[in-house]
C-alpha cells in the first residue's frame, strides 16, 4: 500500500534539499528508468563515501536489486533532508558504546550476511525467514520520515523499505496477537558496547508495538537509506522505523519479531519506566522528567546556528495517527 505525499503531514518535493550522494543517486536511477540502459548502476560503489571502515560494497546482490527498483517517491518530505554524513555518524546505537560517532566507528565489526529473522507467537506462519525472502514478494518504497530523537535532536531521513502491514499479513496472527515484540542482535564479539561492565542495558534491546501501531501504514521495515543500502551504524540490514514515535522505538539490527497477547517489557521501560513510556509518541505537551519537548534541534546545527524548532505533536503525523490513541490520556500512556 503505497501512502499519498499530498497528506497533511508529508512533505512537498519542492521543498526537499537532499544531500549530495543522494541526489546524484536518484539522478542516475531516473535516467535508468527514463530508458538509459546504458548508466553502469554498480559505478555508484565507487562514489559512495567511505566512513570509518564501514562500507556496503559486499551488499548482497539480490537487496541491491531491489533498491534500484524501489517505488520512489512514496512519501515525501517537505524539510530539509539532513546530510548522510549526518545521519551516518550521530546515532544512538548502544551496542557499539555510548558515544554519537561510536557506531561509526566499531559497528563496521557486525557481519550483516546472511541474516535471517526469527517471526514466533501468536501466528499461523511461525519459522525463520531468511531476509531475502522477507522482502521477496515487496517493492521497496522511499519514505522521507522525520526522526525525532527522545535527547531532542532530530533529522529528516529518506528511508528505502517494506510497510510492516506487509510483513504482518504474510505471516496471519491470530486473535491473541495484541502486540508485535522486536528483538535486535546480540553477538558480543562483535559488539564491544554489551561487554562494557557500566551498561545498564540487560541485552538484548528489545521493543514493541500494539498491533494497530504495527499495522499503521506509516510503519516501515527498513533495509536501505539515501538510495543505498543501510548502513551498519543505522540499523543494517533490518530495522524499524515509526516516525511518530521517539527514535528508541525505531528498533535497530531486528532478528526476532514475536506476536504476542501481553505488552512487552521493552528495554528503556525496564531501565528507567518514570523516563520512557511504552508508547512514546512525540509530544510536545509531555517532558522528559530531565528536559522539556516543546522544542528540537534539527541537525546539522553550530554553536552559531542552533536549528531550534518547535516540536510538532506525534512528530507532524497527528492526522494519520491521533486517531490510534482516541481517548487516551496520553500523559499517562506517554
Amino acid at each position: 500500500m503505497l501512502i499519498k505525499s499530498s497528506c497533511p503531514s508529508a512533505c512537498r518535493e519542492s521543498d526537499v534539499t537532499p544531500e549530495a550522494i543522494y541526489l546524484s543517486r536518484r539522478r542516475l536511477l531516473q535516467g535508468a528508468l527514463a530508458g538509459a540502459a546504458s548508466i553502469a548502476l554498480p559505478a555508484l560503489a565507487a562514489d559512495m563515501p567511505r566512513y570509518d571502515g564501514v562500507v556496503d560494497a559486499t551488499s548482497a546482490a539480490w537487496l541491491q536489486a531491489k533498491i534500484d527498483e524501489a517505488h520512489w517517491q512514496a512519501i515525501q518530505a517537505g524539510e530539509t533532508v539532513t546530510p548522510f554524513s549526518s545521519a551516518t555518524h550521530y546515532n544512538n546505537f548502544y551496542e557499539f558504546g555510548p558515544g554519537k560517532e561510536d557506531p561509526s566507528r566499531h559497528a563496521g565489526a557486525m557481519t550483516t550476511e546472511p541474516w535471517s529473522v526469527l517471526i514466533d507467537g501468536e501466528i499461523a506462519k511461525p519459522g525463520r525467514y531468511d531476509l531475502q525472502a522477507l522482502c521477496a514478494e515487496s517493492r521497496l518504497e522511499e519514505r522521507i520520515y522525520r526522526l525525532r530523537c527522545v535527547e531532542g535532536w532530530s533529522m529528516v531521513i529518506p528511508w528505502l523499505g517494506i510497510p510492516l502491514v506487509d510483513l504482518i499479513r504474510r505471516v496471519e496472527p491470530t486473535g491473541r496477537a495484541r502486540y508485535v515484540r522486536f528483538e535486535t542482535l546480540l553477538r558480543p564479539e562483535e559488539m564491544a558496547g554489551t561487554q562494557s561492565r557500566f551498561s545498564l542495558i540487560d541485552w538484548p534491546y528489545v521493543e514493541g508495538l500494539r498491533m494497530d501501531e504495527a499495522q499503521h501504514p506509516l510503519a516501515l521495515m527498513a533495509v536501505g537509506m539515501y538510495g543505498r543500502v543501510l548502513p551498519n551504524q543505522n540499523g543494517a540490514p533490518l530495522r524499524l522505523v515509526v516516525p511518530w514515535k521517539y527514535g528508541f522505538k525505531s528498533i535497530k539490527s531486528i532478528v526476532r519479531i514475536s506476536f504476542v497477547a501481553e505488552q512487552p517489557v521493552t528495554t528503556w521501560v525496564e531501565i528507567a519506566p518514570h523516563e520512557y513510556g511504552f508508547y512514546a509518541n512525540v509530544n510536545p505537551q509531555v517532558d522528559h522528567p530531565r528536559w522539556s519537548q516543546a522544542q528540537e534541534r534539527r541537525l546539522p546545527n553550530t554553536l552559531f546556528s542552533p536549528n531550534v524548532r518547535p516540536t510538532q505533536m506525534f512528530n507532524g503525523y497527528g492526522d494519520e495517527v491521533a486517531g490510534l490513541y482516541q481517548g487516551m490520556d496520553l500523559r499517562k500512556y506517554y
